[in-house]
């Protein structure tokens, strides 16, 4: 199973979109999709259409059941979308009191990892959304991760955040002794501004070929989809935003097939 981290700490800058456009994508071609919404604000499942406060169970309870999981106890708390192929493990707002409550205890930087392995023949990729914040839910996010994906909207404010997050890393490589492979993918670039492109030339300067030589664009029908419960690709899957998030997928794929070939 394929394990993607999407990644910044600065809001705004297209993860719950990333997320879910790169699941339908992904669920176009045949595979079967786990995302994990660890986020208490709980917009991945709201983009589905998927109520947080009405299911049944969430990562929440997986975290509290942390010393007793079971691929049954996991699997519970999964929801299937209304997209064939997706499945949810959806956030809650009791998420946000996790570093307060059990973030001092040992090992809970290695959950998700741990929820992962479980369920690991069950799906082909799993997907997972961050909160903007570094805490105990993005540690074990980037922890359970093969790659990390970073949207950074194209604009110098969003690349400030970029810059604390390729640190934090870096960082959290250091302590646990390995290198995060990682992507930077531009998103909500506007051609027509000057603003947009002079941002683009600094993040190709700066990130090298850690930069997606591509762009999403900004797309009306992103926001269409989100209304529709929808992935971009299923709901308009002729538009631009779509197709550059198909192009997206192509990308990440072949570069894990390049990274096979020289491991």
């Amino acid at each position: 199973m394929k394990i993607w981290t999407i990644a910044n700490q600065k809001g705004g800058v297209g993860k719950t979109t990333t997320v879910a456009s790169l699941a339908g994508a992904l669920a176009k071609r045949g595979q079967r999709v786990l995302m994990i919404d660890t986020d208490p604000h709980a917009s991945l499942g709201y983009y589905l259409g998927i109520d947080s406060e009405e299911v049944p169970g969430s990562l929440y309870d997986v975290f509290l059941a942390h010393k007793q999981l079971t691929k049954e106890r996991v699997k519970s708390h999964v929801v299937s979308t209304d997209v064939e192929g997706i499945d949810l493990l959806p956030s809650t707002m009791a998420l946000a009191t996790l570093d307060r409550s059990l973030g001092h205890q040992g090992g809970m930087g290695l959950i998700l990892q741990k929820l992962l392995v479980l369920v690991e023949d069950d799906y082909d990729v799993a997907l997972i959304d961050c909160p903007p914040v570094l805490g105990v839910l993005m540690v074990n996010a980037l922890a359970a991760s093969q790659h990390i994906i970073v949207p950074v909207q194209t604009e110098f404010l969003a690349i400030k955040g970029l810059d604390r997050m390729i640190k934090t890393m870096i960082l959290m490589g250091r302590s646990k002794k390995t290198r995060y492979n990682y992507t930077v993918v531009p998103t909500m670039y506007d051609r027509r501004t000057k603003a947009a492109s002079s941002a683009l030339q600094h993040l190709g300067e700066k990130y090298g070929d850690k930069l997606w030589p591509d762009v999403i664009p900004v797309d009306t029908k992103f926001r269409d989809a989100s209304l529709a419960h929808l992935p971009a690709s299923h709901y308009s899957a002729s538009s631009r935003g779509a197709k550059a998030y198909e192009r997206l997928l192509e990308h990440l794929l072949t570069g894990e097939l390049s990274h096979d070939n020289l491991s």
